[in-house]
């Protein structure tokens, strides 16, 4: 596994991934970050593989907290596939899924699973969907990996080696001003909620260059990483839907931030490069997004 630059974001190789489609069988059980992140590699193309393999079939859709919560047959199918290819290969480690799954280990490890993050994009044939896998020790996230699943490429990351997508090193990009700021962000399923968030984005567009919404927050953070947006925040977020992302994110050189939110559940997930985040911060405690 080669070495990140002081960001976090460069390398002097990438690592070595198995483009194979699938998981054959089960891998080593090694606690090493690269074991790890050569198995979190391997999780997300197999939920991503049952995500094309769903599209060519009937999808069953059912809701969960509003009647835009969409879940459906492939969520849970992939999960049930992460689930059981994990307690082959690591069974003392705990689980945490979106679909249900909790299961405890006493190993340190502790894997955190989106088996569809973008479920109302997939529902709807919109493309920009992923499947999203992170690996925590004792707490703290080791290696994550996001699949984008139309296109097939993997953004992947170890704490303190940097990001990749697929074999190429990821950086953020050196950001301009604010007010040319290309921000990603999402929004609530709770229609109340709505009405605050939209409230907060009419202050922000006067403010920032433009607002971007993909439906996926693991999604955004990789963009993010990538270069392809210069700020992100989302409220309302469950762990499943940032841990892969925001390391991703980190490692590729942007400050990632838990924040109290002023409304919605949980915090608010504020992420940007290092020149950027205290102005998007201030902007959103303004915007009244953040708590004062």
């Amino acid at each position: 596994m080669p070495q990140a630059d002081n960001g976090g974001a460069g390398a002097d190789q990438a690592p070595r991934q198995d483009r194979a489609r699938g998981v054959s069988a089960p891998h080593p059980r090694g606690d090493h970050p690269d074991e790890l992140h050569t198995l979190v590699c391997e999780l997300a193309r197999e939920a991503s593989r049952i995500h094309l393999e769903g599209l060519a079939g009937v999808l069953e859709v059912s809701t969960k907290s509003t009647p835009n919560d969409f879940v459906s047959d492939v969520d849970r199918r992939a999960e049930a596939r992460i689930v059981t290819l994990l307690a082959a290969a690591r069974p003392g480690d705990a689980i945490l899924g979106e679909e249900g799954t909790a299961r405890a280990g006493g190993s340190g490890l502790r894997w955190i699973v989106d088996p569809l993050d973008g479920t109302t994009n997939y529902v709807y044939g919109y493309p920009a969907f992923c499947s999203s896998i992170a690996v925590e020790r004792d707490g703290e996230t080791v290696a994550a990996a996001v699949s984008e699943s139309l296109t097939g490429a993997v953004f992947s990351a170890v704490r303190g080696k940097g990001a990749w997508r697929d074999d190429r090193p990821l950086a953020v990009r050196s950001s301009a001003a604010l007010s040319a700021a290309l921000v990603a962000t999402g929004f609530s399923y709770d229609a109340r909620q709505r009405r605050r968030q939209g409230q907060v984005m009419a202050r922000l567009l006067e403010r920032v260059g433009d607002i971007r919404r993909s439906g996926s927050a693991a999604l955004d953070l990789c963009r993010l990483a990538a270069g392809q947006v210069d700020a992100y925040f989302e409220l309302d977020l469950s762990p499943w839907d940032y841990a892969g992302g925001r390391l991703i994110a980190q490692e590729a050189g942007a400050r990632v931030l838990e924040l109290p939110a002023a409304h919605g559940k949980g915090p608010a997930i504020v992420a940007a490069g290092p020149a950027l985040i205290e102005p998007v911060v201030e902007l959103l405690r303004e915007a009244g997004a953040l708590v004062t």
